[in-house]
This record gives C-alpha cells, structure tokens and sequence, in this order.
C-alpha cells in the first residue's frame, strides 16, 4: 500500500484509534447476535422477553442521549474511551461466566444490555469529539471516511463471522470473545500518544439550560421537526421488527445462527452500496427530494421482510433487506449532511444530541412493543404490524417544505435567534 492511499494512517496515534475501533466494532456484532440468541437458544425466552432485551440494548439512547456529549466535554475523551471499552469487557464478561456456572437468567441479559448501551454511548460521542484533537480540522473528512469504511466492513462480514461462531462455540462463549475484544482495543486507546489538558468548565455552564437550548432550536425548526418525526417513527415501527426478525427467523423457520448471520449481512451490502452512491443520487435529485424519495422506497422494500420464508421467499426477503439498507444510507447521510449545513455553528452539538435522543430515544419503546405485539398476536404478525407502520413513515418530510426544496434555504440571523431563544 502506498504512502499517498495511507494518509492519515500513518499518524501513530490515529492507527491507534483506527485499531481500537476495527476491534470493538467486529465485537459488537457477535454481541447484536449473541444476546438475543442466547436468550432465544439458551433461556427459550417468550417474545416479550426478548422485546424486553431489545428495549434494555437501545434504552441508553433515551436515559442518556442528551446529557452524553455535555458531560463528555467535560472530561478527557481518551479516559472515556479507555473506560468505555473497560467497562464493556467487564460487562459482557459475566454472562459466559454465569452460564458456564448454570445461574444466567433474563434479569441479567436485561442488566448487560442496558449497561453495555451505556458505555456504547459515551464511548461513540468520545471518539467522535477526540477525533479532531487526534488528526486536525484538516483532515476529519478523511479520519471519518476511513473510520465509515471499518463500520460498513464489520456490517457486511460481521453478522455472517458472528452466526457462523455462534453456531460452532454457543452464543455464551462467542459473548466471551467479545468482552476480550473490548479489552484488545482499550489496549489500542491506551497507546495513544498525544494528551489533552482537562477542559475547564465555564463558570456560567448548565446542563439543564444547555440542553433546554438544543430542544428549543429543533423543536422550533419546521425541517428539523419533520425529519426527527420521520426519522424518529421510522425508528420506532423498525425496532418492532427487528425486535422480533431473531426470533422470528431462528424459531418459527428453524434458521442456524450461520444462516442468519448471512441473512443481517445483507444490511452491510446495502450500507456499502448507498455510502457510494448518496452523493450522486443527491446531486441528481436535489436534497429534500431525495430524502423523501428514499424513504419512500425503504418503508416499501421493508414490507417484504415478513414474507421471509424456506425457498425463493427467503431469497426476496434478503433482497429487500438490500434495498432497504442502501435506501437508509442514502437517507441518512442526505439528512444529516442538511441539519448540519441548517445549524449555525453554536448548535450543531446541541443539535445533534437533540436529535439523536429523539430519534434513537424511540428505539427501546419499539423493541418493548414489539416483544408485547409478538405476545398479544404472534411473532409473524407483530413483524407485519411493524412493517406495514414504517411504510407511512415517510409522510412528516413528504408533507414538508422538503418535497420540493433541492437545496439548503439561507439561515437568516433573526430565525436563529428566533429558534435558540
């Protein structure tokens, strides 16, 4: 490999964070298997329960996703990092333990899962704000491009590698391997060189005020409005279906985890297909065309998981999970690219936290209603209920000034001052 195509590569200290990240994301997806096929596999947990588990795995989102970043730019990011990692090592750890020991239960996947979200938490927004501080200004478009490139890697090889060990070594070790990958990366973090001096904290800083300010700016704006509510239901009605997909795909169509594990890797292939094409389809389209357009078309294909069955429509299933992921992607990074072109500079971490807790925050709520739906109706139709809601999630952007807007409007100074007041 040449020096040119290595770039910010060969910095020490982003190899570091390079590794550790390469790590921790192949760990994570034996874990999004693992857990729930532990408790499918090994505990025959009901489908509330494994609702339950769905909900505990995303619940950090809303107990912690807005204050995370404030309290994070508080401390030394590295130290976050490092106790991230250390923490989720620990975690995971006891549940191989108490099984080979024969006392594990569902109150403490319930506690793994929550706890382990936590950290995820505070790790993710750490490393997205010691990014910078590592590489410059200069080069964050690179350091997060080759940083995409590891989680859209892990996304496309990862379920298959995690089914395939699961299947050979049982859901309890494979979770043990995890926990020592976490460790491997704290080891990465902990070779980084280069140290920040503790932020000092402003006299007049308040959390709550702070906060209070993202929430007005959001809730204040009509684009952002119906994005966080397209992207916040859409989240919703998913988390209903992939709270019940595992269940469904490993106990009423008998599915190996090696199966299913290549099944969730069609997610990965659309991930890596709409990373590069979003641009073009954005150009071509126009922004707030091709946010709604696109999902339009992953509430669609998203119909067609339900029909997943042994044969050819299994096959369209997988497909549509293709379509849907590329569709996703594109929606994503089209949304995101225009809330951050929308926020004035002093909003944009308020704004994105915001954000994120409203739109991940719904999550959890959807992977307990999933886990009630699949107990009052059946597993199969609590997947369709979900399915058949996310196709009308696209109607807040659609019915929005997005329909016909190809470009970002101007930011007028007394808007902003209007929508942070």
């Amino acid at each position: 490999m040449s020096v040119v195509k290595l770039g910010v590569l060969r910095d020490h200290d982003f190899r570091q964070l390079f590794a550790a990240d390469t790590i921790s994301q192949i760990g994570s997806q034996v874990t999004i298997l693992a857990l729930p096929l532990v408790a499918v596999l090994a505990l025959h947990a009901t489908p509330f329960e494994v609702g339950v588990l769905a909900a505990c795995e995303t619940a950090a989102f809303l107990l912690v996703g807005l204050p995370a970043g404030a309290w994070v730019d508080r401390m030394r990011r590295r130290n976050v990092l490092m106790a991230g990692d250390l923490g989720r090592a620990a975690v995971l750890a006891t549940v191989p333990l108490a099984w080979w020991a024969d006392v594990l239960t569902m109150p403490q996947l319930y506690a793994v899962a929550l706890v382990t979200g936590v950290l995820t938490v505070f790790f993710d927004v750490a490393y997205q704000s010691y990014l910078p501080h590592l590489v410059g200004k200069e080069h964050l478009v690179e350091g997060n491009s080759k940083l995409e490139v590891v989680r859209a890697t892990t996304q496309l090889a990862g379920p298959t590698a995690a089914g395939l060990l699961i299947q050979a070594l049982t859901g309890p070790v494979a979770v043990a391997l995890d926990a020592v990958s976490f460790l491997g990366s704290a080891l990465f973090v902990g070779r980084i060189r280069k140290r920040e001096s503790r932020p000092e904290r402003q006299p007049d800083a308040h959390l709550g005020r702070e906060i209070l300010e993202g929430l007005r700016f959001v809730f204040g704006n009509r684009l952002l409005r119906a994005i966080a509510a397209c992207t916040g239901s859409s989240n919703l009605f998913g988390a209903i279906v992939q709270a019940m997909l595992i269940l469904y795909l490993a106990r009423d169509l008998g599915l190996k985890p090696g199966v299913i594990g290549l099944i969730f890797s069609a997610y990965g292939i659309g991930g890596l297909v709409g990373a590069l094409i979003t641009r073009r389809v954005a150009a071509w389209l126009g922004q707030g065309p091709t946010i709604w357009i696109s999902s339009v078309v992953f509430g669609i294909s998203g119909l067609a998981i339900p029909l997943a069955a042994p044969g050819w429509r299994l096959v369209l299933a997988v497909v549509a999970m293709i379509v849907f992921s590329i569709c996703v992607v594109v929606y994503n990074v089209t949304q995101v690219s225009f809330r951050q072109g929308l926020t004035p500079d002093r909003l944009l971490g308020r704004m994105n936290a915001t954000m994120r807790f409203l739109v991940w925050g719904t999550m959890p709520v959807g992977g307990l209603l999933g886990g009630l739906l699949g107990t009052w109706f059946g597993v199969h139709n609590a997947l369709w209920i979900g399915a058949i809601a996310s196709a009308l999630t696209f109607l807040p952007v659609f019915l929005s000034p997005l329909r016909t807007m190809r470009s970002l409007p101007d930011i007028q100074p007394a808007e902003v001052a209007q929508d942070s007041r």
